[in-house]
């Protein structure tokens, strides 16, 4: 017998037929990285959300859908700078899938052919780190300010656009590596400065000046020079 016999009513027929296109029509699916590769920015990804089968008996049943590979990771880049942080196996993503291979295009940049004509495939995936389930959520988000932050909010740096300020929160250290730093505006600090090479201050070295009128006694020296 003919499926499209089983069908008495031409809108049921079509339904049927959209809703048989549209289940191998992939467009975006939240995901969980399996494994990161730094080294070509790509990862294996799995799908977070299960695939629905019919079994012999005739009844549905859920799988996981396949592992997907070589998938090119998303962190937001733009004129020269590129923001990375670390991703590693169990971080949750979203799943994106090109309307047309991305093949060529992966290897070689530009505008490429497609290298086939699969659309809205599972093997034109990209996964862009950072959505959340509640199950994985951070919590104190700000929201009034800006931050780049650790998830537990311990390590953050943060843009106050209300008071214009930034503020540092680093409870290891801090570390600026650069030949000179330029502070345009006073400095104050709550606890002990140290130098490991000299101090300058209004030209005169901490280390090496010398000074005028020195005296024996309980007499006062004349400036530094």
């Amino acid at each position: 017998m003919d499926s499209r016999e089983r069908y008495g009513d031409q809108e049921v027929m079509l339904l049927a037929m959209l809703g048989g296109l549209q289940h191998g029509l992939w467009t975006a699916l939240p995901g969980a990285i399996v494994s990161f590769d730094p080294g070509t920015v790509t990862a294996s990804v799995q799908p977070g959300v299960a695939g629905i089968v019919t079994g012999q008996d005739g009844l549905p049943r859920t799988v996981n859908l396949p592992v997907l590979t070589d998938v090119p990771v998303v962190f937001p880049r733009g004129g020269g700078c590129t923001l990375t942080f670390p991703v590693t196996a169990g971080d949750e993503c979203l799943i994106v899938f090109a309307c047309r291979a991305i093949d060529a295009w992966s290897q070689s940049g530009g505008v490429q052919p497609p290298s086939n004509t699969r659309k809205h495939d599972m093997s034109d995936a990209f996964a862009i780190i950072g959505p959340m389930s509640q199950a994985n959520k951070i919590s104190g988000v700000s929201t009034s300010t800006t931050q780049l932050r650790s998830d537990d909010g311990s390590t953050f740096v943060e843009l106050d656009p209300a008071g214009q300020i930034v503020n540092v929160t680093a409870p290891g250290g801090m570390t600026i590596t650069t030949p000179t730093l330029h502070i345009t505006g006073d400095v104050n600090c709550d606890k002990t400065v140290t130098a490991t090479t000299d101090v300058m201050g209004g030209g005169k070295s901490l280390k090496t000046h010398v000074h005028t009128g020195v005296t024996s006694g309980g007499g006062t020296s004349g400036p530094p020079q």
